[in-house]
């Protein structure tokens, strides 16, 4: 049963050129709007996930995103399976053919959605990790007066060099399986993917992480057992084209890439007002602390507040980290 709705824009132009004939947004709310609208929270989906996993890892009764408080609005990336995507569109549009779109985009579909679908015009808190902290520095910078706080976790405001480096290494691993046939594949490319999946592995967590031999809490007894079971588990069912759609999309991530800022990095993130509250991995070796806290210096109204954890970009996943993550987003809400 299909657990989200889908949201359509018709003729949806593309920051990077060509257009969709339809945009579609799969979302899924939990909660009710207050009678004064004031209850909002926009969490965008990240990297290979989907609504589901945001649900899962930051929402629950009790907790500071708590349906029985705030009206949630959860978001799918395009090109991540549920949204418009190379797996799902039709020709032109479909497999390798799948046009490059941004982050600047994914936004603009998700304003779409809550102001002319849903009739929200106040957010109160955008939150995301990884890719959807992303989302929630696009946001910020492209609606500024839209929303009171935001909370970026595990990502950045702008896709660093040496970020864009790992990006290259994963669209290598897919692109040289010959399987692969430049993006019109006939079956999945399977040795791609394993490569893709090993890559990520160890990026994924941190060098204490795999030293203390942490991995066994999942049930591996090596890390090469690790890499199989968890890492090639979470992408050997991904669509090829979607992921490499998507590594564009994070690579391109960049909140002054428009006519407003023209590349100005700095006045992007001073442009924003929303209340920040910035939470980086200690360890995260795409989105390192040293990039949160110049985000941060520059944004008038933030806090940069480092996840002490050696579970390096995952920290969202442990259960250990979840306390310090709740206090952070209990003090972008504001309590």
């Amino acid at each position: 049963m299909q657990d989200y709705e889908l949201f359509e824009a018709p003729n949806f132009a593309l920051q990077k050129g060509a257009a969709l004939p339809v945009a579609r947004l799969a979302y899924k709310t939990l909660g009710k709007l207050s009678s004064s609208g004031d209850n909002v929270v926009v969490i965008p989906s990240w990297y290979a996930g989907t609504h589901r996993e945001s649900e899962l890892c930051l929402v629950g009764q009790g907790r500071a995103i708590d349906p029985d408080k705030h009206f949630i609005v959860l978001t799918n990336l395009m090109a991540g399976g549920l949204s418009s995507s190379p797996s799902n569109s039709e020709a032109p549009f479909d497999a390798g053919r799948f046009p490059r779109v941004t982050l600047f985009d994914n936004v603009r579909l998700q304003h779409m959605l809550l102001t002319e679908h849903l009739g929200i015009d106040r957010i109160k808190l955008v939150a995301g990790w990884s890719m959807g902290g992303c989302q929630a520095f696009q946001w910020a910078a492209q609606f500024p007066d839209m929303m009171e706080a935001i909370a970026p976790m595990c990502c950045s405001a702008k896709t660093a060099n040496y970020n864009k480096v790992f990006l290259e290494a994963l669209r290598r691993s897919l692109l040289v399986d010959p399987v692969f046939a430049d993006g019109f594949y006939t079956r999945p490319p399977m040795a791609g993917l394993k490569a893709f999946a090993a890559v990520y592995a160890g990026w994924g967590f941190s060098e204490p992480f795999f030293r203390t031999e942490a991995y066994r809490q999942f049930g591996a007894a090596t890390a090469q057992e690790f890499v199989t079971n968890f890492w090639e588990h979470a992408f050997i069912h991904s669509d090829a084209n979607d992921v490499l759609t998507l590594l564009r999309t994070w690579d391109d991530g960049d909140i002054s890439d428009n006519p407003t800022f023209n590349g100005d990095f700095v006045a992007a993130l001073k442009s924003i007002k929303a209340r920040t509250v910035v939470m980086p991995g200690e360890l995260d070796r795409y989105f390192p602390p040293v990039d949160s806290e110049f985000e941060a210096s520059n944004i008038p109204n933030a806090v940069c507040r480092v996840i002490p954890s050696i579970w390096g970009h995952m920290t969202v996943w442990n259960p250990g980290d979840r306390d310090f993550i709740e206090e952070g987003l209990r003090m972008a809400l504001g309590e």
